[in-house]
């Protein structure tokens, strides 16, 4: 399996290369390497095709994986992916891995809900591992087995029913449904397709950065919405008074300079309560949750 996934930059990839250093097992040295998106990643081992990914893929190859039930069953169980090992048709073994849940980011997801969102998850794990998730992160409804290239039409579909769609992704395969949600969200540390799909960057990889995102939007829908309204009313009395509408009844004529000087007022008006949103501050306070606010507490954690 890591002789394998030694040539894949998927994350998951990643921890199965990190197990076997810690075991220090010697990798085996394989020719033809594919990646298949949603699949798994195959390659050649003495000539026979050695393959390692989900369930269906595997099975649709003609791999018996009856016996290996049990362990997969216990994998998902514990909210992680199963990843089925096989030479040929024989099945050798399952791995299980898991994408674990930061601490901060239940805390996100209850953040969301007081804004009045809903929360969906759409991932290419099997249905018990999504629902264990969901289950354990507060989320509202999740999509599983989903392949990269479904993900857009999943957006798709939500924005046919009228919601207002905004996606959070930080990998290859989240580029199409980023591009297609009203808001994209790319977490930082993501890939760079996935950035450039995005409309928003998260410069941290705390889901946290979601809700701020939409409170800081609000704050400064809000302030445009006052500053409108002040202009419309200052304009609406000021400039009869300019154009002379007392002088018949009060013999009041408001001089250039004193017209000059009030419209610059409202100049600086609407300036200055536009500077307000430098003393905005969302509700999330980083140092309180954030997992990536202190390396070494969160390397403790881990």
């Amino acid at each position: 399996a890591a002789g394998l996934e030694q040539h894949s930059e998927h994350p998951l990839a990643e921890a199965i290369l990190a197990k076997a250093k810690e075991k220090s097992v010697q990798l085996e040295k394989l020719t033809g390497f594919e990646a298949l998106n949603g699949k798994g990643v195959q390659g050649e081992l003495d000539g026979k095709p050695v393959r390692l990914g989900n369930r269906r893929w595997l099975e649709d190859q003609g791999v018996a994986l009856g016996d290996l039930d049990d362990a997969a069953h216990s994998i998902t169980q514990e909210a992680g992916t199963p990843l089925f090992l096989a030479l040929g048709t024989e099945a050798l073994g399952v791995i299980g891995v898991a994408d674990a849940i930061k601490p901060d980011s239940k805390a996100a997801i209850q953040r969301l809900h007081k804004a009045g969102i809903k929360v969906m998850m759409v991932t290419g794990d099997v249905d018990a591992t999504a629902k264990a998730i969901a289950k354990k992160a507060g989320i509202d409804d999740y999509r599983a087995e989903v392949l990269p290239e479904d993900k857009a039409e999943v957006v798709s579909e939500m924005r046919g029913k009228g919601h207002t769609v905004a996606m959070v992704g930080d990998g290859i395969n989240d580029a199409p449904a980023l591009a297609a949600a009203d808001v994209g969200f790319a977490i930082g540390t993501g890939t760079d397709v996935a950035i450039e799909s995005a409309s928003i960057t998260l410069m941290r990889g705390s889901l946290h950065g979601v809700p701020d995102a939409i409170e800081i939007s609000r704050a400064t829908v809000k302030n445009i919405h006052q500053n409108l309204f002040g202009a419309f009313v200052y304009n609406t009395m000021g400039i009869p008074v300019a154009a002379g509408l007392l002088y018949p009844v009060w013999g009041i004529l408001m001089s250039p300079i004193l017209a000059g000087a009030a419209m610059s007022l409202s100049s600086v008006t609407v300036v200055s309560n536009a500077n307000r949103l430098r003393l905005f501050r969302t509700s999330h306070r980083p140092e309180q949750n954030d997992s990536n606010s202190d390396p070494k507490q969160q390397q403790e954690r881990n």
